[in-house]
């Protein structure tokens, strides 16, 4: 039997949040948002859910919660994602927070994913313009939920973090995709290799979790003085020590146009004016030598892409989100009932082991 959700709002002095994770980088992008929550005399708590994020990541001073009915007993005020879909059966506001960029990706139906609604949240914290538009006229359409302009809480210490001291060389940060269709990486591997040994630049490499272990080995077989594979949960300092990223059509790489710095794609699905893109391995090494050059009609356009993208460059992003909050669980708007969604709630029922009300 499913049951309405509770949406409980706490009256008491300290608020109480809950961050919702199921992935190794949703740490990164939430640990600004309860930097703003414990400056603000307010708690919270972690929840993880699944085997592909480890607790061994959590600090020693962060609290974690194992069960329904502990979150339950806990009675966040709101419950933030960095994911697509949420159970709707916990108590406070869904917040989606977003666990990247729009990147253009597509569903089986040619449908963008990044704006696909699941009947999950009732707070959506937009990043700039660009996702703030789309999300507006959803918004109208369903009713159900509001939109509010934030900027993204995980770019705060992009902007705050202080910058760990660069190689006299030139970095080259290469990042990739999963996804076998639209990973730059098994693609590139030789030409990274030649590249790499002549000393040229410094190579940093990063790959999504998700990333084939083999491609993970082949890369990590690469590795020598002027070459370094990084496993991290935060990429945001390899983010800030590097002069051009190569990649595909990963998120990531918004997040390094948004430093002002060129990215160079490799087959990008639905390459922009403010990107370099190639289809050939052999141009590779022409194309990052153009990037550095960072020529003004490029840079132009990619700070027209952050106006539109992510304007907010004052590290304040977190704080937004909290006011948001804030105006969603005054009662100041109205919304209507979120449709049901049996299916994908029976299948979060089950994944969770919970089936009270």
């Amino acid at each position: 039997m499913f049951c309405l959700k509770r949406v409980i709002v706490n009256t008491m002095a300290t608020k109480r949040y809950l961050f919702y994770i199921s992935q190794n980088y949703s740490y990164a992008i939430l640990r600004p948002l309860q930097a703003a929550i414990l400056a603000r005399g307010d708690q919270v708590a972690w929840f993880l859910e699944g085997n592909d994020v480890s607790g061994d990541y959590l600090l020693e001073s962060e609290s974690q919660l194992y069960t329904i009915k502990e979150i339950n007993s806990f009675e966040p005020v709101a419950i933030f994602y960095p994911a697509n879909i949420a159970p709707t059966f916990l108590p406070g506001i869904n917040v989606a927070v977003f666990h990247g960029f729009d990147a253009g990706k597509v569903d089986k139906r040619g449908n963008n994913d990044h704006f696909k609604i699941r009947n999950c949240f009732e707070l959506y914290c937009t990043q700039g313009p660009s996702t703030t538009e789309p999300f507006l006229d959803l918004a109208t359409q369903y009713n159900h939920f509001k939109v509010i302009e934030t900027g993204w809480c995980a770019l705060d210490n992009l902007y705050n973090a202080p910058i760990e001291k660069k190689s006299d060389k030139k970095t080259i940060l290469l990042c990739s995709t999963f996804s076998k269709k639209l990973s730059c990486a098994p693609h590139l591997f030789e030409t990274v290799k030649r590249l790499s040994n002549t000393g040229k630049w410094k190579w940093l490499v990063q790959f999504h979790p998700k990333m084939p272990v083999e491609v993970v080995e082949q890369y990590k077989s690469l590795q020598n003085e002027h070459l370094t594979f990084v496993e991290t949960d935060n990429v945001i300092p390899l983010l800030q020590q590097a002069d051009v990223m190569v990649c595909d059509t990963s998120s990531v790489l918004i997040m390094f146009l948004l430093l002002a710095k060129p990215v160079v794609t490799f087959n990008n699905i639905d390459p922009k004016e403010y990107l370099l893109d190639i289809n050939d391995a052999d141009l590779l090494e022409k194309t990052i030598d153009y990037a550095l050059q960072r020529p003004p009609e490029l840079m132009e356009k990619i700070t027209h892409f952050i106006n539109q993208t992510h304007p907010y460059n004052d590290g304040e992003s977190s704080l937004r989100v909290l006011n948001a909050v804030d105006e969603v669980t005054s009662g100041k708007f109205s919304l209507t009932k979120k449709p049901s969604d049996i299916i994908r709630q029976f299948k979060m029922r089950r994944k969770l082991n919970y089936w009270r009300c």
